[in-house]
Formats: structure tokens, C-alpha cells, sequence
């Protein structure tokens, strides 16, 4: 039996090998007795390398029908760059779950960066408002990643409704965001992709962080990063002014242009261009100096002939906030990302002393929609409820992760 792989990184490339050599020149790869490669050591390079992350590309015999028993896709309900997702029925565990199905161009780039720092780094995170990655799956030269499903994202539920969310249904949210936050950052995780898309829905008041594809681990120092991360509505200055080193303070600027646009249902800066972004900013915001940021304007794409804008109150473009809630926003738009508050220092704010869960059977009456009522009661029915039919031909089979370690078990398909 041949198993092959190849990695493409800074620091080690590895040619197409045997079981047997690859075993040789990696010692923390291991074959189990039941056909499994046992694949570590890979995690802390996939991590911590730069732009050029490591590509793994694993090549399999190809897979037959017999072996495709575990999940039935019933639809598609996502496309994005790389891979589409599918609503899918988990046969074994009887339930939904969330089929991301990776595409893998060519054996020369392999699979997508992205999807490797994706399942890297979900492995070690468990955590209720963060998603959960149930399996991963290669076969017939795709990667599968099983998630669990959940019933739609906080963009599609601010498109749906016409009117004002209730005050208490945005604190929840953010206090659960919040949450994962300080997870993730104590856990040396820094998101850098937090915008309404990625934040999946449930009809128990629950919200959870998910795409975790652009997400990076860091550590002390911090190195030089990529400033193409984060969509432009939700991207902190620091990388908009070409900062090369940033930490877990992104992932809370983002988090306050959500907070915003959940009372605005609009968003707070909805810039074309990096320098209309930045514009946006500073009208609002004012813009910086070394009084009120220290070293912006040592930052590569900091123009000395900048306009001079004065700060405005943010209150003024959220009429509807709450005034307890103005100054949590304001340590979240923060422009110093040093002096910006941490997830786990803004949790202690009063603001969040009663921040209960509000479930989907409550937000009817609640939320002052404008729309249909039928298609209220097909939003809400949605959210509430899930069918449990199905007619699909069967996708693809499970490889389980092995949850006692770091290491990803990926079922060989050759017996």
C-alpha cells in the first residue's frame, strides 16, 4: 500500500514517499492497524508559518460506492472559493450536520491553505459559541469537513428583518461573541474574519463563531502577518495602514462594527476601497494622531496629508443604542489596538451583568417586521425547526478525529 504525501513550506518540503519512507523522514507520522494514517507534527508548522502556510496534499487510491455511507447531502446552501457547503443527514449520529466539500485543484497545490488552518486550529478549540468540526474526511481526491449544522447566519437574519432587533437579542449575541473571543484569544487564536456571514444561528438563542480559514495562531513576539485578511466593512485601521504585526485586537474592532450595525441594520463604515474605508473611519472616528495613537504615523500607508477630521459622538450614528452600551462600543473602536480593550476586560462591563438567551419562539412578537407574514413565519419556522426528511444519493464516509490529541486520522480507503 502506497500513501503519499507532499508538503510545499519554508521549511520542509517532502516528495511524493512510500508509507515507508514517509515514516522514516517524519516520525511523528504513524500507520495504525487499521489502514489509518496517523498524520502530527504538521499543526505547529501549519500555524505558525507565514504567507507561504505549509500545503499538504494526500493522495489516495480512489474511493468506491460501497464505502460512501455516511452522510446523504440533501442541498446545497453555500459556495465560497474554495469549496461549497451542503446541508447534509449524518446517518450514524441521526441528524443534520454542515458538509464543506474542499475543491482540490491539482496534486501540485494541493489543498487550500485555508482549510488546512481550518481544521488545524478547530481541533484544539471546544467551546459552545465556536462551531463545532465533527470529522474530517479525504476521499476521491476532495476533502470533506463535517460540521455541525445550524440553522442560518447572522447576515441572512439581518437581510430577513426590516425592523429593529430587540435590545436584550443583540446584548446576548454579543456577549456570546464576546465569549468565543476570549476563548479563542487565550487560546493564542486570533479569528481575523469576524463578520455577520460567519456567525451561525440557532433557534435557542445561540450564536457561534465559525470560517476559522483565515484564522492564525500567534505567539510572543509577533511576527509580520498579511494585512489581506478581514472584509473591508470590518477591517481595524492597523491593517488598513499596513501594519505588519497585529494580535487578537482585530478580532475586536470587527466585533464592534457588528455590535454597531445589529442596532443600525446597516454597517457602521461601509467603505468601496481601503481608502474610503479609512475615510469612513476618520469622518467618524477623527483622524488619528500620535496623541491619541501612538506610532500611526509611522505606519507604512499613514499619509501626512490626510484630512483633519474631528471625532464625532458615536451615539450620533446609532440613535437607537442604548446610551449603557455607547462606551462598550467605544472600547471596541478604540483606535490604539494597545490600548483597545480585550474580549475578557469588556465581559466585566456592567453592560453584560444580564445577558440572557433569547430563543427564536420569542422574537416574533419581538422584532418589528414589516415583511409578509408568511415569510415571518417561514424565517421563524426555520430557525425553530428541522426537517427530517431526505432523498439524496449517499456523499461521502466519515474519518473520525481523534479528540484525546492533535492529530488528524484520515481513512484510507483501500482495504
Amino acid at each position: 500500500m502506497e500513501v503519499y504525501l507532499h508538503v510545499t513550506s519554508m521549511d520542509k518540503v517532502q516528495d511524493k514517499t512510500t508509507t515507508d519512507e514517509l515514516l522514516k523522514k517524519s516520525p511523528t507520522s504513524t500507520l495504525n492497524s487499521y489502514n489509518h494514517v496517523l498524520i502530527t507534527g504538521y499543526a505547529d508548522m501549519i500555524k505558525e508559518s507565514n504567507s507561504s502556510i505549509s500545503i499538504i496534499n494526500l493522495i489516495f487510491q480512489p474511493v468506491t460506492n460501497s464505502v460512501l455511507q455516511q452522510y446523504y447531502a440533501e442541498e446545497k446552501i453555500g459556495e465560497g472559493t474554495y469549496g461549497i457547503v451542503y446541508k447534509a443527514w449524518d446517518v450514524e449520529r441521526k441528524k443534520y450536520i454542515a458538509l464543506k466539500k474542499i475543491r482540490v485543484e491539482s496534486h501540485c497545490e494541493g489543498i487550500p491553505s485555508t482549510a488546512l488552518r481550518e481544521i488545524s486550529l478547530l481541533k484544539d478549540l471546544n467551546h459552545p459559541n465556536i462551531i463545532n468540526l465533527i470529522d474530517v474526511i479525504y476521499a476521491a481526491n476532495r476533502l470533506y469537513l463535517a460540521f455541525e449544522y445550524l440553522d442560518t447566519d447572522l447576515r441572512q437574519f439581518i437581510d430577513w428583518s426590516s425592523g429593529h432587533f430587540p435590545h436584550s437579542l443583540i446584548k446576548s449575541y454579543i456577549y456570546q461573541l464576546l465569549n468565543a473571543l476570549h476563548y479563542c484569544h487565550t487560546h493564542r487564536i486570533v479569528h481575523r474574519d469576524l463578520k455577520p456571514h460567519n456567525l451561525l444561528l440557532d433557534g435557542d438563542g445561540n450564536i457561534k463563531l465559525a470560517d476559522f480559514g483565515l484564522a492564525r495562531a500567534f505567539g510572543l513576539p509577533m511576527k509580520a502577518l498579511t494585512h489581506e485578511v478581514v472584509t473591508l466593512w470590518y477591517r481595524a485601521p492597523e491593517i488598513l495602514l499596513g501594519s505588519k504585526v497585529y494580535s487578537m485586537a482585530v478580532d475586536l474592532w470587527s466585533l464592534g462594527c457588528i455590535f454597531a450595525e445589529l442596532f443600525r441594520k446597516k454597517a457602521l463604515f461601509e467603505g468601496d476601497s481601503e481608502i474610503d474605508q479609512l475615510f469612513r473611519i476618520f469622518r467618524t472616528l477623527g483622524t488619528p494622531d500620535e496623541v491619541v495613537w501612538p506610532g500611526v504615523t509611522s505606519l507604512p500607508d499613514y499619509k501626512p496629508l490626510f484630512p483633519n477630521w474631528e471625532a464625532q459622538y458615536l451615539g450620533d450614528f446609532i440613535p437607537n443604542m442604548d446610551k449603557e452600551a455607547i462606551p462598550v462600543l467605544e472600547k471596541m473602536l478604540t483606535y490604539d489596538p494597545h490600548k483597545r480593550m480585550s474580549a475578557k476586560d469588556i465581559l466585566t462591563d456592567s453592560y453584560f451583568d444580564h445577558a440572557p438567551l433569547v430563543k427564536a419562539t420569542q422574537l416574533e412578537e419581538m422584532i418589528m417586521l414589516e415583511t409578509d407574514r408568511t415569510d415571518v413565519a417561514n424565517m421563524l419556522a426555520t430557525l425553530i425547526s428541522r426537517s427530517d426528511q431526505i432523498d439524496s444519493d449517499p456523499e461521502i464516509r466519515v474519518a473520525n478525529i481523534d479528540e484525546s490529541s492533535t492529530s488528524v486520522y484520515i481513512e484510507h480507503p483501500c482495504n
